[in-house]
């Protein structure tokens, strides 16, 4: 996962406990596989015995970080990046450790950091110490200066490396850590504290852009970013990146996500050196339950056996809400009426007039007669059978299904 450092990392690491930080900026309304690159990062950290801290950004998600952005960010409103914020630092809590031992995690607004501080403060105290030289010598202030670029983007750096100051003086932080396209603000950072402390040590690491092997970027699918909370992305579909991740990315992202060790990760893939499918599958086990939960994975499996295979009639009344939800994201489905189902909706009537599943009621009664049909994996013999508010699954959802393939979610409102 290392990409770049400062010399003299390793001989510090190597000493005993140190405590090390990223800064997460809250301009996302949750957060993504990309910042989990960043948690695995700090969670690696820690099992190492060395004392992470998160950083949430609440005072440098005002200003906008134009690090890898080709235009100037729209700032969004304090109550938006409060809100953010919150959610954010509930999430963290699920991967780190903030209560155990002398290297449990710390949490810090940088907020905390500006607040009492006003603007003459700030350009004498901060704005002193780093030139106009040093600055626009950083890759991510060169790629804007001709497109354009404000002073409030870029002040970023000044903040992150006064953040670095901070942390260091308050908490003996000596390292921080984040991507590679955060390079220039993490070694203003050491700079910063270099020219500020006498023999101020301070280091700096990156990880590489994780990318996918066609080139694209990781964490995102068809549909958009991976999020790691059920509300944005469901823990199906978060449990389907992984499984359908080409088979030539599986290794990397093993070893970037994986807690299993270096010899079980070796050993799993000399077994399985000829099915990749199942690297996928350990890997998408372990991530479903350490990002959701054991409930949630057994959910999946569920809804994996529902869609792709024969699943039983106990598997689909087993399935919760949210659950079922899922199965109708993943097959057609239809929105109507629970009206209908009050006295009873005539089957044929039902797969015809009120859910366009087959064309005309002829054809409707051909699959019956062919035993195609059935409603929550109940065969259905009759034309003549009526479908009533018994069918509903959690007092909203029928599964119908035409063969063995064609599977529909009928969801009542």
């Amino acid at each position: 996962m290392l990409h770049q450092m400062t010399p003299g990392i390793e001989e510090a690491l190597s000493k005993g406990m140190q405590v090390g930080y990223i800064g997460f900026d809250p301009t996302a309304p949750n957060l993504t596989l990309g910042n989990f690159v960043q948690i695995m990062l700090l969670k690696l950290f820690q099992l190492s015995g060395h004392k992470p801290i998160v950083l949430m950004g609440g005072a440098t998600g005002r200003i906008g970080d134009p690090s890898g952005k080709d235009k100037e960010r729209v700032l969004k409103s304090y109550e938006e990046l409060d809100h953010n914020l919150e959610r954010q630092s509930q999430l963290f809590k699920k991967f780190l450790d903030f209560e155990n031992g002398p290297n449990k995690a710390l949490m810090i607004n940088n907020h905390d950091f500006y607040k009492e501080m006003n603007v003459l403060d700030f350009l004498r105290k901060v704005g002193k110490t780093l030139t106009i030289n040093y600055m626009m010598s950083k890759e991510s202030v060169k790629k804007r200066v001709e497109t354009g670029l404000s002073f409030t983007e870029f002040s970023y750096q000044l903040l992150q490396a006064y953040d670095f100051q901070c942390l260091y003086d308050q908490y003996n932080c000596t390292m921080q850590m984040g991507g590679s396209d955060q390079w220039g603000n993490i070694t203003s950072g050491t700079e910063f504290i270099r020219r500020n402390v006498e023999g101020g040590k301070a280091f700096a690491a990156t990880t590489p852009l994780l990318t996918k092997s066609d080139g694209s970027k990781f964490g995102k699918s068809e549909q958009g970013n991976i999020w790691l909370s059920a509300e944005m992305t469901s823990p199906y579909k978060f449990y389907q990146f992984w499984i359908n991740a080409a088979d030539q990315d599986i290794a990397k992202f093993i070893r970037y996500f994986t807690l299993k060790s270096r010899a079980e990760v070796e050993a799993m893939e000399k077994e399985f050196a000829d099915d990749p499918r199942m690297l996928k599958q350990a890997l998408a086990e372990e991530l479903t339950i350490r990002v959701h939960s054991k409930e949630d994975y057994e959910s999946v499996l569920k809804v994996s056996d529902i869609l792709f295979k024969k699943a039983n009639k106990e598997t689909l009344l087993n399935l919760n809400v949210q659950a079922l939800e899922t199965v109708a994201e993943e097959i057609p489905s239809f929105k109507i009426p629970k009206t209908h189902f009050s006295d009873g909706v005539n089957i044929v009537d039902l797969v015809t007039e009120v859910a366009p599943i087959l064309k005309s009621k002829g054809e409707a009664r051909k699959a019956i007669k062919n035993n195609a049909i059935s409603v929550n994996k109940d065969k259905i013999s009759s034309h003549e059978t009526l479908v009533n508010e018994e069918a509903l699954l959690h007092g909203k959802f029928v599964m119908v299904e035409n063969g063995k393939k064609n599977k529909y979610i009928l969801i009542g409102e």
